[in-house]
C-alpha cells in the first residue's frame, strides 16, 4: 500500500504587508512582514518621522497562512497605533536556514528586535505576542535580554515544551505521542506535511520511519526526542526566568492541552521577587486553538478556522487584552492600575477578576475516593483533615496493549471544536470510574486540582491517566481537566500525586463530578511497554493489572480548589482570606 502525504508551502504575502529579508548575525535571512498603521496614535521624531511601538511575532506556521490569520490580527493592532512585525522563524516557509526548532530562537529574537529599533518608523520599544511555539519565541527573546523588549503576551504556551515530552523520573510523564508527532509533521523542512500514520504498525517508531521514507527527509528534532526515550532540553544559555524581568500577560486556556505547564510558569514567576509585580493572568474557557466552551462543539457558523465571520467575532477576545496590556507597558496611555492582576472565566458562568490567582476567597476541598461507595463526600464537601473513609478497600483495572483505551478526542489541540462525549469510557472494564451524586447547588472550581493515589501494579513501569469529567443529567460526560503519570514501581513513593492543572469551571445543579482512571489513552499517548523496554521500540507490550487502595491507612483523594457557594459569595459578610 502506498503511503500518502500532502505538503503545504507558503501562502502569498498580503498586499497590506511589506516583506523584508532580515539578516541574522550568521548571515541567514529571515522572511519578515511589516504592517504599519496608516495614521492614529503616533508621534513625530525630531526629523519628522512617524514613530510607533512594534508588536513582534515569530512563528513557524507560515506568517501568511489562513491558519494564523495575521493579516486580520495585524489590522486590529495597527488600528490601535502599533506596527506589527511577523516573521517566519529560521528554517520555516520563506526563511532560510536549517529546520531545527528552539536552538537559535534567543539569538534570532535579539537580532530581529535590533533590526526593528533601527527602522525609521520605530519608537525604540517592542512587545511580543502569540500562541504556542510563538509564545516560546517570546521567552527565548526574554532570555536574550534586548533592552528594547518591554512586554510580552505569551498565549497557550510554556517556557519548556520539551519538558512536556517525556520523563524517566520515579513519577514522571508518559510519552505525549501527539505532541512529539508534531515535530514529525512541522519540522522536517520549510513546509508542513499532513499524513496519517498506520496506528497498527509495531513498533510505534516504524509508523514514522514509513512516513520519512515516503517524504524523503527526516525531522531532526523527532529523531532526538523519540528513540532515546529521555528528557532532552539543550542548553540555550540564560534561562528566561533568570533574565531581567519584563511585564508578562499570561493568556491561558482552561482546556488547552498544555495548561498545566503554562500555569506552572505563571505560578513560579508570580512567586519570584522581581517578577511577581509584573505578572498578569488572562485565563479563558478556551483550548489551544482558541475554540470556546460557550460554543462547543463548534458548528459551521461558529468555527473560526473556516468561517470568516466567526473569525471576526473571535478576534476581539484574542487581540484586545494584548492591546490593553501594551497600552500600559509600551505606550503608557493607560495606568497600570487599570489592569486586573487576574482576569479569568468561570466556565458556564462568565468572566471574573481577582487580585491574585487562585482567587483569595477560594479554599481547598478534599473528596475521598471510596472503592466501595464511589466519590465520597461531595454533598458535605469534606474538608482536608477530615477522616478518610474507615477501613481499607481496593479496586483494580487492567492494561491490555491489544485493546487500548481510546482517546476519543481526535485532536487535543482543538478539543472544544469536537467536544466529544467521553461517557463511553466509563463503561469499559479497563477504566476505573468514580462518580458523585447530582449536585443540588453549583460547585465552582477556581484554582489547582490534584489527585493523590495509593496505587500499585503488576508491571515494573506503568501509566495512570486521569480525567476529571462533568457528567450531565443527559448522561453525557465532558472533560474538566486531565493529568497523567508514568510510575516506576521500584522507586516511586507510596502516595503518587497526579497534577490536574488549574481551572475555572462551574458544575451546574443536576450535574455530577466523575473521575476516570486508566492505563492507556491512545493515540494521544504512547502505549506503555508493560516492562522496562523502550515503548517506542517494543514489539510485544505486556499486559498488567493496577490496584488502587482507598480508605483506612492507604487513602486516595481528589483535591480541588473551590469558591464559596454562590449565595455566600454575595453575602455582605467579608470572606476569610486563605
Amino acid at each position: 500500500m502506498t503511503f500518502t502525504f500532502a505538503r503545504t508551502g507558503p501562502a502569498p504575502v498580503p498586499s497590506r504587508a511589506q516583506e523584508f529579508r532580515v539578516r541574522m548575525r550568521d548571515g541567514v535571512r529571515l522572511a519578515t512582514d511589516v504592517y504599519l498603521p496608516d495614521h492614529g496614535d503616533r508621534h513625530r521624531g525630531e526629523h519628522g518621522d512617524a514613530h510607533v511601538p512594534a508588536v513582534l511575532v515569530r512563528l513557524p506556521y507560515d506568517k501568511n497562512s489562513r491558519y494564523v490569520y495575521f493579516d486580520e490580527v495585524a489590522a486590529r493592532f495597527t488600528a490601535c497605533g502599533y506596527a506589527v512585525v511577523v516573521q517566519d522563524v529560521r528554517g520555516k516557509f520563506r526563511s532560510e536556514g536549517p529546520t531545527v526548532p528552539f536552538l537559535r530562537e534567543p539569538d534570532d529574537g535579539y537580532d530581529t528586535i535590533d533590526w526593528i529599533v533601527r527602522q525609521p518608523w520605530s519608537d525604540g520599544l517592542v512587545g511580543m505576542f502569540g500562541d504556542s511555539y510563538y509564545g516560546f519565541t517570546q521567552w527565548a527573546a526574554v532570555a536574550s535580554q534586548h533592552p528594547a523588549l518591554r512586554a510580552i503576551v505569551p498565549r497557550v504556551t510554556t517556557v519548556d515544551f520539551n519538558a512536556t515530552a517525556q520523563n524517566t523520573a520515579p513519577v514522571g510523564r508518559p510519552v505525549w505521542l501527539e505532541g512529539i508527532e508534531y515535530f514529525a509533521h512541522y519540522w522536517v523542512d520549510q513546509g508542513v506535511y499532513d499524513y496519517e500514520p498506520d496506528r497498527a504498525v509495531r513498533p510505534v517508531i516504524d509508523q514514522f520511519e514509513e512516513a520519512f521514507r515516503a517524504i524523503g527527509a527526516r525531522s531532526t528534532w523527532f529523531d532526538l526526542l523519540a528513540p532515546r526515550f529521555t528528557d532532552l532540553f539543550p542548553a540555550r544559555g540564560l534561562h528566561p526566568f533568570d533574565a531581567r524581568p519584563v511585564p508578562v500577560l499570561h493568556c491561558v486556556g482552561w482546556f488547552d492541552n498544555i495548561v498545566t505547564p503554562h500555569m506552572g510558569d505563571y505560578m513560579e514567576l508570580a512567586a519570584r521577587p522581581g517578577w511577581d509585580a509584573v505578572q498578569y493572568l488572562w485565563a479563558g474557557a478556551i483550548d489551544h486553538e482558541n475554540y470556546r466552551l460557550a460554543d462547543a462543539p463548534a458548528t459551521e457558523e461558529t468555527d473560526h478556522a473556516t468561517n470568516p465571520a466567526a473569525l471576526a467575532r473571535m478576534l476581539p477576545d484574542y487581540v484586545d487584552p494584548a492591546v490593553e496590556f501594551f497600552d500600559v507597558f509600551l505606550k503608557g496611555t493607560r495606568r497600570v492600575s487599570e489592569l486586573p492582576k487576574a482576569r479569568w472565566e468561570l466556565g458556564h458562568a462568565g468572566w471574573r477578576t481577582s487580585t491574585s490567582w487562585p482567587p483569595p476567597e477560594a479554599v481547598e476541598r478534599t473528596f475521598w475516593l471510596d472503592a466501595l461507595d464511589g466519590l465520597d463526600g461531595i454533598d458535605g464537601l469534606k474538608l482536608d483533615g477530615s477522616a478518610a473513609p474507615p477501613g481499607g478497600a481496593a479496586a483494580q483495572w487492567t492494561y491490555d496493549p491489544e485493546d487500548l483505551v481510546p482517546s476519543l478526542v481526535p485532536n487535543s489541540f482543538a478539543q472544544l471544536q469536537s467536544y466529544p462525549d467521553l461517557a463511553p469510557l466509563t463503561t469499559r472494564d479497563d477504566v476505573l470510574t468514580f462518580t458523585g451524586p447530582a449536585l443540588a447547588a453549583p460547585l465552582d472550581l477556581a484554582g489547582p486540582l490534584a489527585l493523590d493515589l495509593h496505587v500499585t501494579s503488576s508491571a515494573p513501569v506503568f501509566d495512570v491517566f486521569v480525567k476529571l469529567l462533568d457528567l450531565g443529567p443527559d448522561g453525557q460526560a465532558h472533560p474538566i481537566a486531565r493529568g497523567e503519570v508514568c510510575v516506576r514501581a521500584d522507586a516511586a513513593p507510596d502516595d503518587v500525586r497526579v497534577d490536574l492543572g488549574h481551572t475555572g469551571y462551574r458544575l451546574r445543579p443536576g450535574h455530577r463530578l466523575a473521575l476516570l482512571l486508566a492505563s492507556s489513552d491512545y493515540p494521544m499517548y504512547l502505549p506503555a511497554s508493560g516492562s522496562d523496554e523502550n515503548p517506542w521500540t517494543t514489539v510485544a507490550a505486556k499486559p498488567s493489572t493496577q490496584t488502587l487502595h482507598t480508605g483506612g491507612a492507604l487513602p486516595s483523594r481528589l483535591v480541588l480548589t473551590v469558591l464559596p457557594a454562590p449565595d455566600a459569595q454575595h453575602s455582605p459578610t467579608p470572606h476569610a482570606q486563605h
